[in-house]
């Protein structure tokens, strides 16, 4: 009661006499915040990512300006790369290709991940949100290339799919090798850590918030788009976040699923590193790369985290 009633003291109460015995029963001194202690703390994250990240990502934008001599980089300080990469018409190609992908298959597993996402969170037990859960980490437990040679097996012209047409007297048709293989890898990669992230999000909106929509007369459909998702922001943004990053640099899809025609930036990174040992170029793609993930993030972490009107 006695720490209760000093919590929320006003200021200088500290020093009044009804604090004063409390302060002698818990040793007598003060306790100061050491500027040290939450660095101390902090360390190792900062180390981890100054090896692992900072010091990777200097590297890989010293080497873009490095040249390549008899098949050997040479250290260098020239724009030969940037010039000779930025002014082809094919990097651009790939690029503003893997930049529509990523940003469709974005809107698209979000889409789709949404209503299950607020099904689990709103309309099933605690016990049976638990199971499901479980369910989305269980895809997490193979390997992300072996589930996509096994999506070969369903897509390809004599695959399970084309089969079950040829049964119902359709025509087969193409799928893998095309834009229709590749999203479907980027939904065996993001889909159900796009749902997770949601999920989390969606079962900490306060409820009272919907009941009070309910009451004042707006109907399901209304209360999901001006309450549920408003709430939810955060989560919904973040998880967008994650799925753009991680098929925008997604190699596997693109070349197993896809064909790696038209070319990614990741499938171009391989080809010019098989160029002449191009690594200085292949080195530009990736700095480029980077660059627009990190501009990306930034934006949604601020559209995340703006304060509403």
């Amino acid at each position: 009661m006695m720490l209760q009633k000093l919590r929320n003291s006003p200021p200088g109460y500290a020093e009044s006499s009804a604090a004063k015995p409390l302060a002698r029963r818990c040793g007598g001194k003060r306790t100061f915040r050491l500027p040290w202690y939450g660095f101390t703390f902090a360390m190792p994250i900062l180390i981890w990512q100054l090896i692992f990240f900072i010091f990777p990502l200097a590297f890989l934008v010293a080497i873009s300006f490095w040249t390549v001599r008899n098949f050997r980089m040479v250290p260098t300080f020239e724009w030969l790369n940037w010039s000779y990469m930025l002014s082809r018409g094919f990097f651009w190609d790939a690029y503003v290709h893997t930049l529509a992908m990523a940003a469709g298959a974005t809107v698209l597993v979000s889409m789709v991940a949404f209503p299950c996402a607020y099904t689990i969170a709103f309309k099933f037990r605690e016990s049976a949100k638990q199971l499901l859960v479980l369910l989305l980490i269980t895809p997490f437990f193979t390997s992300y290339l072996v589930r996509t040679y096994s999506w070969q097996v369903f897509l390809s012209d004599n695959g399970i799919f084309n089969a079950a047409l040829g049964q119902l007297g359709r025509e087969p048709f193409a799928m893998l090798n095309t834009a229709f293989g590749t999203y479907v890898g980027y939904f065996t990669l993001c889909l159900p850590l796009v749902v997770l992230l949601q999920l989390f999000s969606l079962m900490y909106i306060d409820r009272s918030l919907i009941e009070a929509a309910h009451n004042l007369g707006c109907g399901r459909l209304r209360t999901v788009l001006l309450v549920v998702v408003p709430s939810a922001r955060i989560g919904i943004v973040v998880a967008a976040l994650f799925c753009f990053i991680l098929t925008f640099g997604d190699f596997v899809s693109p070349l197993y699923l896809g064909g790696g025609q038209p070319p990614t930036l990741s499938t171009l990174i391989t080809d010019t590193t098989k160029s002449g040992q191009q690594w200085p170029r292949a080195a530009v793609i990736a700095t480029m790369m980077i660059v627009t993930l990190l501009i990306t993030a930034f934006g949604a972490v601020r559209f995340a985290y703006r304060r509403r009107a």
